[in-house]
């Protein structure tokens, strides 16, 4: 699996437990959702991703977007 691949599983896993947790506790879990589409967007633009350096450190392997 390269970076890219992890890096949109990662985001896509943590929308669908604030899904869950927004049934299942409080509205206020949707700002976790917020917060994982504005940290996609803003590494559209500018190329930082803090989990794609978290899974470049954890030794995977780089894909076309992160290196």
């Amino acid at each position: 699996m390269t970076i890219d691949r992890a890096v949109m599983a990662f985001a896509g896993v943590v929308v669908l437990a604030s899904v869950i947790l927004v049934l299942l506790h409080s509205s206020y879990w949707l700002l976790l959702t917020a917060f994982a589409g504005a940290n996609l967007v803003q590494a559209a633009f500018t190329g930082f991703c803090p989990a794609a350096r978290l899974f470049k450190l954890l030794g995977m392997k780089p894909g076309n977007a992160f290196s």
